[in-house]
């Protein structure tokens, strides 16, 4: 009857064992890296609220992650607080709310604002943020969005430098992250 040869397995010899967990320690960080830098381009990406244009909602310093991918795919919404270039110097980024888009009506008299010829209502806005500028009757050109910040009595928005064009949107505020006790989604 044949034997057969009784055969270890191969064991890397133990001065082998700190370069193979090395290179898999390297392997599992560069995968990391490269997942977080997907994420932050592509997806989710984390900004800082610069000034108070968005109070209550969003204060200064207020830390959120945007969702960078849902308006590749998907249409601005009213309401929705958007991410954009600012139109006259889009190396700068502003943060403000969706109130009208392509072909919407929109007036403002004395601080009240007039969408399609219904009176809007913003429960997003404190009593005391509330200005009395008017803006005649305008119509949003297609392909862009009038914004406002909800802080109207220090918002420098589109009663200011007109409608953002799509093409400067590119993200959706999501979720405050930073101070904790102020997390949780951006209505």
């Amino acid at each position: 009857m044949p034997t057969i040869p009784h055969t270890m397995p191969h064991r890397a010899p133990q001065h082998d064992r700190p370069t193979r967990m090395f290179r898999v320690w390297a392997r599992d960080v560069l995968f990391s890296i490269l997942l977080a830098m997907f994420i932050v381009t592509f997806l989710y990406q984390p900004v800082r609220v610069e000034g108070t244009s968005m109070a209550p909602e969003l204060l200064d310093r207020d830390r959120v992650f945007i969702n960078k991918l849902v308006y590749r795919f998907g249409d601005v919404h009213r309401q929705d607080v958007v991410i954009f270039h600012y139109p006259n110097d889009p190396t700068k980024t502003y943060i403000k709310r969706v109130i009208a888009g392509p072909g919407d009506t929109i007036q403002i008299q004395k601080g009240v604002v007039f969408l399609n010829g219904q009176q809007l209502d913003e429960p997003y806005i404190a009593p005391t943020y509330v200005d009395s500028r008017s803006l005649p009757l305008t119509t949003v050109p297609g392909d862009e969005y009038f914004v406002m910040g909800d802080h109207r009595n220090i918002s420098s928005d589109s009663r200011d430098f007109g409608p953002v064009a799509r093409s400067f949107i590119y993200g959706k505020a999501l979720f405050v992250y930073w101070p904790t006790d102020q997390a949780g989604w951006v209505r």
